[in-house]
């Protein structure tokens, strides 16, 4: 058998800029074995800025801009981290990341933009918004149309800068006022000269289209406040404004300052190679980098002609080869958007605008995004020529096997398995068969305890731990106990010592935190290497009397505290289907505390968690223990985003058809029912609540943060489990 390559190096990207985008595509296609890739953005997705104005103006949807980063980091088998930055420890080689422990690095880069805010302007925090990052942005400007469209806000807005992506930005957002029925009033106001940057002709080109589209500029003015409703000009002059926008320069972020990295105006200064001046470790690349042998503006062209430079250069520092040098073109073609389908073209002495240069930079638009839209297909490795009869059908045409729970032994072999299981019996121990936990009789109460252990289905494995922590508490929480200790089990797959080390902290940092808070004391555990990480926890919880599946009665409710779909979501993203925000609302929900929400059911009848056998295979054993039938609400039981459409588009984990199978349910066929069998990862909490009380529970959980609901009813009956009309 073949060793798998162990790794010896660790890459850190920190952002998903345009650059960092470009070399993970790259990666993907040709890997250096050996290297653990960790790419970490506040973000799942990095939009395209060359189509912000046509999204603003109404040609694209917002997907035709993105970068799906969870996507991309899949096809590059790099790990990503949804955080912000906030350092860098050069010393320890350790990034800085927000509201988890530091990561370390042997060669890191940075690509992580701009922004334009204008944090020290008096209430531009509060009434304003940049046009970089462009995520608030966008989030601001949908709602701003949907409040003018319906009459709450008057459509003025007023753009602090009159540089070319300001004068782009305020036709585009002029143009979609206009669409829209709206009678727009936009200024554009510049302290200096606008479009300063320009050749003479083009400048006046671009005056004329704000003159012909009615659009006010101001020029020589400086701004002293942003208002709710206005901005207070240094000449003493008001103009009105219901979006304002600061368009007024690139403003590096302020961490690097504490860096100790050579700065230029705050921005990284490397050298031709794209290392830093300080530190041949550290890379930078994009808006973010200051080119010290040949300054030029800031512009997406740079970062995308910089990418393959980066790209043999962070290899060469990895391998001991020789690094590329860069050096950019003087200048390059400026295709303006104009806010409707026209574009306006300006290099040297080129000049020319009209529908026709739009189709042009459309085109060069789409061709570059469909890098990212349109991923390589990388076949998986042959199977050899010879192989044992039944392996080809295993392997051939079905998909990779899941992660989380989706890993799990169907319940038809592991129930067959354990049928014929002598143990031994001893009394003080509670026999629960099926039950989440075992119960152990301890003084006037009891003991309860449980295993579990996932695979890996994310890279992040800091956020893997908080969720395999979650999940195994799960069982507990289920009984009506309170967490008392756990035991780890930890499976890393084989690398270098520091990075051992390195990916150890990471991991029990976020299992000692998830515990910490549930009460529960981490007291010791195993790790060793293998093929693939895997991380599971042994624990027990106390309580006097456990709550079992076999107490619910007819005319309970049944209360579910968390949406079910994180198995098809999670099988979407191995196979690069599923959309990067969905998948992220899948982790954060998978990493959610249910503490609070079990402290609410300590009176339910029965309960369990829903893992891996999906809501209908645990809901079936509460309804076998209790010898009662159940009548479900389709329409209520909340679902993951995204998952109703995957299961829709034909999405099932590998445990959907043993589930399936195994329960053999007379329900009706629907992307909805079919997430019924669907295997779930820290799932919620299943309980059978008194029908009486059970509105105020479900009241209660949600004021807590969860998408509780009553999701159906317990009713006199043979086991079963029948829809609602």
């Amino acid at each position: 058998m073949q060793r798998p390559i162990p790794l010896t190096r660790d890459v850190v990207f920190i952002g998903g800029g345009h650059a960092h985008a470009l070399v993970l595509r790259r990666w993907g296609m040709k890997p250096l074995a050996g290297v653990r890739l960790t790419v970490i953005d506040p973000n799942p997705t990095a939009p395209y800025s060359g189509m912000l104005p046509g999204y603003i103006a109404g040609h694209y949807r917002q997907a035709d801009l993105e970068i799906d980063l969870v996507k991309l980091c899949r096809f590059a088998g790099a790990r990503l981290v949804v955080a912000r930055v906030v350092g860098i420890d050069r010393d320890a080689r350790r990034v800085q990341v927000e509201g988890r422990p530091d990561i370390f690095y042997d060669i890191a880069s940075i690509d992580i933009g701009i922004t334009s805010d204008l944090p020290s302007l008096p209430g531009f925090a509060e009434h304003a918004v940049g046009a970089k990052p462009l995520g608030d942005y966008t989030r601001r400007w949908r709602g701003f149309l949907d409040d003018v469209a319906a009459g709450r806000v008057a459509p003025e807005i007023a753009v602090i800068g009159g540089g070319v992506a300001g004068v782009e930005l305020v036709l585009a957002m002029h143009h979609a006022l206009k669409t829209r029925g709206a009678q727009p009033q936009v200024t554009v106001i510049e302290a200096r000269r606008a479009l300063p940057d320009l050749g003479d002709k083009t400048r006046r080109a671009l005056l004329r289209r704000l003159e012909k589209a009615g659009i006010g500029l101001i020029e020589g003015v400086g701004v002293v406040e942003v208002c709710a409703d206005r901005v207070l000009l240094s000449d003493g002059a008001e103009v009105a404004s219901a979006f304002t926008l600061g368009v007024a320069g690139a403003r590096p972020q302020e961490w690097l300052r504490d860096t100790g990295l050579d700065l230029h105006e705050g921005f990284v200064k490397v050298g031709p190679t794209l290392h830093t001046l300080t530190d041949t470790r550290i890379f930078a690349a994009g808006d973010i980098a200051h080119l010290t042998h040949a300054p030029r503006p800031k512009a997406g062209v740079y970062a995308v002609r910089e990418a393959p430079f980066l790209y043999d250069n962070i290899l060469a520092a990895l391998t001991g080869g020789k690094p590329r040098k860069y050096r950019p073109q003087k200048d390059y073609l400026k295709l303006i958007s104009l806010g409707g389908r026209e574009a306006l073209a300006d290099k040297f002495t080129m000049r020319g605008e009209g529908a026709g240069l739009w189709r042009l930079k459309d085109r060069i638009d789409r061709k570059f995004m469909r890098k990212f839209h349109e991923l390589p297909e990388m076949k998986a490795p042959a199977l050899p020529p010879a192989v044992a009869d039944g392996v080809r059908e295993m392997v051939e045409g079905h998909p990779p096997l899941c992660g989380g729970c989706g890993a799990k032994v169907a319940a038809g072999p592991l129930r067959e398995s354990l049928a014929g299981l002598k143990v031994l019996e001893r009394d003080d121990i509670k026999p629960l068969p099926g039950d989440d936990a075992a119960a152990v009789k301890c003084g006037d109460g009891f003991q309860v305890i449980s295993t579990d252990h996932l695979r890996a289905f994310t890279a992040d494995h800091w956020q893997m731990a908080r969720i395999a922590a979650n999940h195994a508490l799960g069982d507990i929480w289920a009984m009506g106990a309170r967490p008392q200790s756990a035991l780890a089990s930890i499976t890393l797959p084989e690398m270098r010592p520091t990075m051992q080390r390195a990916t150890l902290d990471e991991i029990m940092a976020a299992a000692t935190e998830v515990f910490s808070a549930a009460g529960a004391a981490i007291i010791g555990g195993h790790t060793m290497l293998g093929a693939e990480l895997v991380i599971g926890f042994t624990v027990t919880g106390l309580c006097k009397r456990p709550i079992t599946l076999a107490g619910a009665r007819a005319g309970d409710a049944l209360v579910l505290t968390g949406p079910i779909g994180s198995g098809v979501v999670l099988a979407a993203e191995m196979r690069g289907q599923a959309d990067g925000r969905d998948v992220v609302s899948a982790w954060r929900e998978m990493g959610r505390d249910k503490g609070p929400a079990a402290a609410l059911l300590t009176q339910a009848h029965a309960m369990t968690d829903v893992t891996g056998f999906g809501l209908a295979g645990h809901l079936m054993g509460m309804l076998g223990a209790s010898k009662l039938a159940a009548r479900l609400d389709l329409a209520m039981i909340p679902l993951m985003q995204g998952a109703e459409a995957l299961a829709a588009a034909g999405v099932r984990s590998s445990l959907y058809q043993g589930n399936r199978a195994s329960l053999a349910l007379d329900l009706p066929e629907s992307p909805r029912s079919d997430l019924l069998y669907d295997p779930q990862t820290a799932g919620g909490l299943l309980a059978a609540v008194d029908g009486r009380q059970a509105g105020g529970v479900v009241e209660k959980l949600r004021a807590e943060g969860y998408s509780a609901a009553i999701i159906g009813w317990l009713e006199e009956g043979a086991p079963s489990i029948r829809l609602a009309d």
